[in-house]
């Protein structure tokens, strides 16, 4: 299935998103964690800032979230990774509540006590985890529940190729084979499990070789292209509605930033990432529009300046919000 005009600016119009909120971050979050911390003998000081804690940002990997996300609808579920920013945005999540919560204010998505890995809004059906491959049980048991309710909506699992070696992603795949859960399971291969290449860790070339074991349909996009992920996703999602079963999807896709911010990227090549570079995703699909006659130089230009003022707007009223009251510490949680 080919996309439509309409999918296609959408694609375009998110992973410029994507890429604008990703560098954004990449900016704000350094803000007091380096100098004049470093004159207190402090070289990283990852509590500090507007934004404390760890940063996992998604440059370089927004094909995956658009080319799958373009299927979808509001009754889908979407579970991400460590790594949700490109998901959530392209699913639909608010993106005043999603930063302000990352500042840790209390209209943040989880009233500023969840952070960045820990982002969930009910209304748009997705959720995320700082747990490595605890994407995949809980899209087979909203695949479950879909199924149970006699509807056609389905679930997404976004994990990282180091999840793959866990113990859930086996798991998982079994029981929705069992079970011909509508669940779609996309594997986004960066080609690091964190700083260890996948080579070292991993004994297949490919994931979706695993599928085979597994009697699951799968899908390969081998290059960081939205269009080749979006015919590989309309697939796969097409066979979760019809009641067809699970499918594996495997993507080759880039990380332009560190596995997080602060991380020196020791174990990278020289140059890799300026190769990488070389081949953005973003350009290419702007390329591809402008081929169709879909976009010129005055749409491209008023499409970035809404984009720019979207995401200027989201961190100017996290900025601006109220972090939540001392006494309010012990509301919605476990305890």
């Amino acid at each position: 299935m080919n996309p439509s005009t309409q999918q296609l600016l959408w694609m375009y119009e998110k992973m410029i998103e994507i890429r604008e909120y990703e560098e954004t971050m990449a900016k704000v979050y350094l803000e007091g964690k380096l100098p004049p911390n470093i004159q207190k003998g402090l070289a990283f000081d990852i509590g500090s800032g507007p934004v404390p804690g760890e940063m996992h940002l998604a440059a370089g990997q927004e094909p995956v979230a658009v080319g799958v996300c373009a299927h979808l609808r509001d009754d889908d579920t979407v579970v991400g990774t460590h790594r949700p920013h490109h998901f959530a945005i392209a699913k639909g999540v608010d993106l005043q509540a999603m930063t302000s919560e990352m500042f840790g204010k209390a209209d943040g998505l989880c009233r500023g006590k969840g952070g960045h890995m820990h982002l969930f809004d009910l209304a748009r059906r997705f959720s995320c985890s700082g747990i490595i491959g605890a994407s995949l049980p809980p899209a087979c048991g909203a695949a479950l529940a879909a199924k149970k309710r006699g509807t056609d909506a389905i679930a997404v699992a976004f994990f990282g190729d180091g999840a793959a070696n866990q113990g859930s992603f086996h798991e998982s795949l079994n029981l929705a084979a069992v079970w011909r859960l509508p669940v779609v399971f996309v594997c986004e291969d960066n080609k690091y499990a964190i700083s260890v290449e996948k080579a070292d860790s991993t004994a297949v070339a490919w994931n979706t070789d695993r599928a085979a074991a597994y009697d699951m349909a799968s899908a390969l996009v081998d290059h960081n292209d939205a269009l080749a992920v979006f015919e590989a996703a309309s697939a796969a999602v097409q066979r979760a509605r019809s009641g067809q079963g699970p499918t594996l999807i495997e993507v080759k896709t880039d990380r332009y930033l560190g596995h997080f911010q602060g991380d020196p990227e020791t174990y990278r090549p020289k140059g890799e990432v300026a190769e990488l570079r070389a081949h953005d995703p973003i350009p290419k699909l702007g390329a591809h529009l402008r081929s169709l006659g879909a976009l010129d130089d005055s749409a491209d230009g008023a499409l970035r300046q809404r984009v720019s003022a979207r995401v200027a707007q989201a961190y100017a009223h996290a900025r601006a919000g109220a972090y939540p009251r001392g006494e309010d510490a012990l509301l919605h949680v476990f305890h």
